[in-house]
């Protein structure tokens, strides 16, 4: 029988299984080089990773040339200092120092300016109010470079706000992810992340926990327009003929609704 506890997982460990489970920055990383080269006709070379976690995704930005650069903002100290003493040491001397992690506020003003800002794994979600995710947006534009791109991912489906708890398997360990409610008054919904571990068979739960509103696609196009960006680019993904994703995304208006789907969308400054 599965034993199941409230998670008390050492952060190198929760983390970890968190990068094993949900990241793919790799494919991030090149969607964003082939975006932004197809609106400006150039790479982007600094990058700003807003709600970074351990900022992963920014370690590996420096690592493409001796001109990139990566700011990565986070206001938990925990994930920062996982990345400080897991991910930053993997670096050269010379990627170090154009690795910047910045314990703050997204929503801070700060000194430097950036080619690119990303909000991945559906962070943003957080700002529940209209004018909170407007205000989060403006402080975003005025943070590009003038040739600057602001990429976001959401998610949806007609099960995206279904109680469901979903389960994948990994090679050691499992990762749930489980929707407990939706709220359709207020668009708000809490989600919880689960692993188990195999070697034990113990699953900890609520490793992660998230009370997010769910955004739409043209809702956040507009106030994404409302916010000053002069352009926004919707994506899909297409299908590998067996009715799921084949992580190839591409600049569509129209779309087919289904069980789960998860999107980019690109704000030009």
């Amino acid at each position: 029988m599965q034993e199941e506890i409230e998670c008390t997982l050492p952060p190198e460990i929760k983390y970890q299984l968190y990068e094993t489970s949900v990241q793919c920055h790799s494919a991030d990383i090149l969607f964003i080089n082939r975006e932004f080269k197809q609106a400006y006709d150039k790479a982007p070379l600094s990058l700003r990773e807003d709600f970074c976690g351990t900022a992963i995704m920014a370690c590996d930005w420096v690592c493409q040339s001796q001109e990139h650069l990566a700011f990565a903002i986070d206001i938990d100290k925990c994930p920062l200092e996982y990345g400080l003493s897991h991910h930053y040491p993997k670096l050269s001397s010379a990627q170090q120092s154009r690795m910047n992690y910045v314990l703050g506020n997204v929503l801070d003003n700060y000194s430097f300016k950036t080619d690119v800002v990303v909000a991945f794994n559906f962070s943003y979600f957080v700002f529940k109010k209209r004018k909170e995710l407007l205000d989060y947006f403006k402080k975003v534009r005025k943070s590009l470079n003038e040739q600057g791109a602001f990429f976001i991912d959401l998610f949806g489906g007609t099960e995206a706000f279904a109680p469901l708890e979903e389960e994948t398997e990994h090679d050691g360990h499992s990762y749930y992810w489980d929707c407990e409610g939706y709220n359709p008054l207020t668009a708000e919904c809490q989600y919880y992340i689960h692993f188990k571990t195999h070697h034990d068979g113990i699953k900890h739960k609520n490793a992660f926990s998230y009370s997010w509103r769910m955004w739409t696609v043209a809702e956040l196009c507009e106030i994404l327009e409302d916010a000053g960006f002069s352009k926004t680019i919707t994506f899909w993904e297409g299908e590998d003929g067996k009715g799921s994703g084949d992580g190839v995304f591409y600049n569509t208006k129209q779309a087919e609704n289904c069980e789960s789907w998860v999107t980019y969308i690109l704000a030009l400054n």
